[in-house]
């Protein structure tokens, strides 16, 4: 096991060739073009005169815009850079590089187009109306690390108002992908998910969204027990009720037992605590965690650092242990969830992106790990098992058309065809890319 500065040496890799690659590539997507340029003579049919055929087809019948152009499969991903992980407030241009990546993200996993949008305002207001006029333009919206109570508002708007389906991936995303991990999580430890209970570190967009995730999925609201950077969510804590609504709501549904105090006393006997708060180590700390429940489960996703090393938490006496960490043992990664959600929404032509399309992708990606074999150390699968990607759009989409709000009616077989055969092109024409010298290598 390497010891803690190895771990935080190679954590902090990353970041120190991050400004060199960023800087020979200038960024790290561009547009090519999808249609064949066989001479001159082509662009009188893609651009003047013969692009006025398909400007008429679409004048009559607005939905043909999804058949005639790359609507259907390109998406927004939309910030004011209020909130970006690990850094906050940084304002919109500091946040483009980010929201580059998850472009980057969406195209390789889960063969979506989509385009990086830092808006220059940070008025809940103008951000929605940013939405509303941008959307005939694209077949989805993706919201990005935008301050809270603000992200909640903007989202509950424009699910019930927009045109196409909006999602905010710091709530549903990571929702999705801890809620997939914590039904396996169950099976390992043999519990149900309708008798535990859970503590919750943390009182922002993901905590809030993965509560309302697990209460979809099940699990008893009472039983939560939520802290924040005050202490326990309870009814004494008037000081957030004209604060935040959402966090005031918490306050009075959840936490049965009425407890008060701060995380040691959130933690003990619960059947699991998820953290999603500051970056560790220390935290949470290991008296803490052996006062949990036997068979006690820790979700420790802080990054770089987790809120406990995990072998401090198995030594405390926890039996299930993941992070959000890639060099340890179940990674709670949220790219395992966005890109097939887009991508089995965009499918079917789905209008909005519900949460029950979100548990249905938590299901499928849990399964995916459950026939490979579950273990306290194997609990959800890793960016490298692509398989899940079409597997988990197949869900998102059948679960779409179950609920009527999909525009397309495709069969199970037809659904995993279409995402499996696009998911496949956008990983082969990367490599092809890589190959031919288009993309260079970065460098040394």
């Amino acid at each position: 096991m390497p010891n803690e500065k190895e771990l935080l040496e190679k954590a902090a890799k990353p970041a120190q060739v991050a400004i060199k690659y960023h800087k020979f590539y200038h960024g790290k997507i561009e547009v090519v073009p999808k249609a064949a340029i066989q001479s001159f003579n082509d662009f009188a049919i893609w651009y003047t005169p013969g692009v006025a055929e398909p400007c008429k087809a679409i004048n009559k019948d607005e939905e043909l815009s999804f058949e005639y152009t790359n609507r259907g499969n390109t998406i927004a991903v939309v910030t004011d850079g209020t909130r970006v992980l690990g850094l906050g407030n940084i304002g919109a241009k500091a946040a483009l590089p980010v929201m580059e990546g998850k472009v980057l993200l969406f195209k390789f996993l889960g063969g979506v187009d989509a385009v990086p949008l830092a808006l220059g305002t940070r008025k809940e207001e103008d951000i929605i109306n940013a939405c509303k006029w941008l959307a005939p333009t694209f077949g989805g919206i993706n919201l990005e690390d935008i301050e809270k109570p603000k992200c909640f508002r903007i989202l509950e708007e424009l699910r019930k108002t927009s045109e196409i389906p909006v999602f905010h991936d710091d709530q549903q995303g990571t929702a999705a992908v801890v809620t997939a991990g914590f039904i396996n999580a169950l099976k390992v430890v043999g519990k149900k998910i309708s008798q535990v209970t859970v503590a919750m570190n943390g009182a922002g967009a993901a905590n809030m969204a993965i509560a309302r995730l697990l209460v979809t999925a099940g699990l008893n609201k009472k039983h939560i027990i939520m802290v924040d950077s005050k202490g326990i969510l309870n009814p004494s804590r008037t000081d957030v009720k004209n604060e935040d609504p959402y966090k005031w709501d918490m306050c009075l549904t959840t936490n049965a037992e009425g407890r008060k105090g701060g995380i040691a006393e959130a933690l003990k006997g619960t059947d699991a605590v998820i953290a999603m708060s500051q970056s560790g180590p220390g935290v949470i700390k290991k008296e803490w965690v052996s006062k949990m429940a036997n068979k006690s489960i820790l979700f420790a996703c802080a990054n770089p650092v987790p809120e406990i090393w995990p072998w401090e938490a198995s030594e405390a006496g926890a039996t299930i242990v993941a992070t959000g960490r890639s060099d340890f043992p179940n990674q709670i990664n949220n790219s395992l969830g966005f890109p097939a959600i887009f991508r089995g929404t965009l499918d079917v032509r789905a209008n909005t992106i519900t949460d029950t399309m979100c548990i249905a992708a938590s299901i499928e990606l849990a399964k995916v790990a459950e026939d490979r074999g579950l273990r306290e150390d194997y609990l959800i699968p890793t960016m490298d098992d692509w398989e899940v990607y079409p597997r988990e759009a197949t869900a998102v989409g059948l679960k779409a058309i179950e609920e009527g709000v999909a525009s397309k009616r495709l069969s199970r077989q037809e659904l995993y065809d279409k995402a499996y055969a696009t998911i496949k092109r956008a990983r082969e024409e990367t490599q092809s890319l890589m190959k031919n010298g288009f993309v260079l290598p970065p460098p040394s």
